[in-house]
């Protein structure tokens, strides 16, 4: 496991591998940053004729690797930062410079990057974050655990996957004591996110709903404050949607209550997160290269999930609660079929037109009762919900849709700051015409274009009083990466644990 450290001693262990950072000036040439660490007027000289020849860009991420095989340190990598102008862009350059670093460090087992003395307390603090999350995220690989055992692993700590044979990254700061809670706070998300990707990662014919609810309550159990109810077979009568979807499979749905209750929290956050963790499409059935990937159609359980443990480990002084309704959508004799209808817990019915808009079937059972059940202050959701997100926005960004411009304007400025991206997107009220059912109260799914839109009118019907404080987040296209891009691994991202991570934390300042 990557251990990141701080020392505030620049250059007293002599790093063998010295990183330093650079950003681009007017005119794109890469110029060092000022930094704590003490740089003799040689290595200097050095370094500014090598950067002069490589034709540096300074641009975040990019990486040139100075040899000194004789001298000490032997190596200098100069990682780019990109624009340091001072707008707010949530650490993105430094974010990049992190996770470039984690990839560039090859066998080299430890090394050592010079901050920047940085304008403000602040400021430090932001980029310290970035990098270190960057690291964390970057050096991430999954592999299946020995045995394929539940995993009782925290969220910080040693988590399914190996890291590559970097062990180890000094931060040289200014004042290392003031950075302690910052680096704490960045570990706590990395490794959240981390545990979100290991859930989603998992083959399918292991990730069972038991499995994925066996999970949570095993890490769960190490902290008083959190508490898990898990439902299942008849405890799950009145669930309608979950038990129409996990009808058709021979392992049967459960819903997954995560509670933080901390004793001082004075607002009520409910978070809701599709968790299908094998999607055949149904009756409906997909084509067999769309099941391909389906293994990540719990995705967004998996992300408020482990958002809810991770807020545990941080302490945040707001109660959670974190619904997964867990199916495994799959074709059989037991399987739901189109025409059929299904009563919604609270007794709204829709009518099913396509087996394979599952989804938001079991998400409309789980915003249902916690609307009915928790009057929460914020009621979010998040699912791998349509490829119409891929489509408008690529695979980058959440689409968000809400009432509330307050909460819209809350959630963007926290996925940015993680280093993550959501757009909103209309409620546009005409399209509800198209959920019109002549034997329910909705139909569930339509084809006539706007299918993440037509999904979102649809689950806000089960918000009740919550809906003004409604947001829904479709995050299919961000979930999956498919090569390595950034801080994120192929595979897994863990999309939506550091937006919800850094909104709860902004919520509760």
């Amino acid at each position: 496991m990557l251990n990141v450290r701080l020392s505030d001693r620049p250059m007293i262990s002599a790093p063998e591998i010295l990183v330093l950072p650079v950003a681009p000036d007017d005119e794109s040439n890469a110029v060092l940053l000022p930094v704590v660490s003490d740089i003799d007027d040689e290595l200097r000289a050095e370094i500014q004729a090598f950067l002069a020849d490589v034709e540096h860009s300074g641009k975040a991420g990019a990486i040139a690797s100075l040899p000194r095989p004789l001298r000490t340190p032997r190596r200098v990598l100069f990682v780019g930062v990109g624009k340091t102008d001072g707008k707010p862009d949530g650490g993105a350059g430094w974010r990049a410079a992190g996770a470039a670093v984690a990839r560039a460090a090859g066998s080299d087992r430890a090394l050592a990057i010079a901050m920047p003395t940085a304008a403000s307390a602040g400021q430090a603090a932001e980029n310290a974050r970035a990098v270190a999350e960057g690291l964390w995220l970057a050096s991430y690989r999954f592999r299946l655990p020995e045995g394929r055992k539940p995993s009782t692993d925290a969220v910080r700590g040693v988590d399914i996957s190996p890291d590559e044979k970097l062990q180890q990254v000094t931060l040289l700061v200014d004042d290392s004591e003031a950075l302690a809670d910052t680096i704490t706070d960045a570990s706590t998300v990395a490794f959240a996110t981390r545990f979100a990707r290991d859930l989603t990662n998992m083959p399918s014919d292991e990730k069972s709903p038991e499995w994925f609810a066996n999970q949570i309550s095993a890490v769960a159990a190490g902290n008083p404050r959190l508490h898990v109810r898990v439902r299942a077979g008849a405890e799950l009568a009145d669930f309608g949607g979950i038990t129409a979807v996990g009808g058709g499979s021979t392992r049967p749905p459960r819903l997954v209550e995560l509670s933080w209750e901390p004793e001082n929290a004075t607002q009520h956050v409910v978070l809701v997160g599709k968790g299908i963790t094998f999607d055949t499409g149904g009756i409906s059935i997909k084509p067999a290269a769309g099941m391909l990937l389906m293994r990540k159609d719990m995705g967004g359980a998996a992300a408020i999930m482990a958002a809810t443990l991770g807020a545990a480990e941080m302490n945040l002084p707001i109660r959670i609660t974190a619904l997964a309704p867990l199916a495994e959508n799959s074709v059989s004799g037991g399987s739901y079929r189109p025409g059929d209808v299904v009563r919604h817990y609270g007794g709204l019915t829709s009518e099913i037109l396509n087996t394979d808009a599952e989804g938001r079937l079991v998400l409309a059972d789980a915003l249902a009762y916690a609307a009915e059940q928790f009057e929460p202050d914020y009621l979010i959701d998040l699912a791998t919900l349509t490829g119409a997100n891929l489509v408008s926005l690529g695979r980058r960004a959440g689409a968000l849709f809400t009432e509330d411009d307050a909460l819209a304007a809350a959630l963007t400025t926290a996925a940015t700051d993680a280093g993550e991206a959501v757009w909103r997107m209309p409620l546009t009220e005409d399209y509800m015409s198209q959920l019109r059912s002549d034997v329910a109260d909705l139909a569930h799914w339509a084809a006539g274009g706007a299918s993440a839109t037509v999904a979102a009118l649809f689950l806000r019907e089960f918000t009740g009083a919550a809906r003004g404080r409604w947001a829904h987040i479709d995050m299919s296209a961000p979930s999956w990466a498919p090569s390595a891009d950034g801080e994120l691994a192929k595979g897994a991202t863990g999309w939506g644990v550091r937006t919800l991570l850094r909104w709860l934390e902004a919520l509760t300042a």
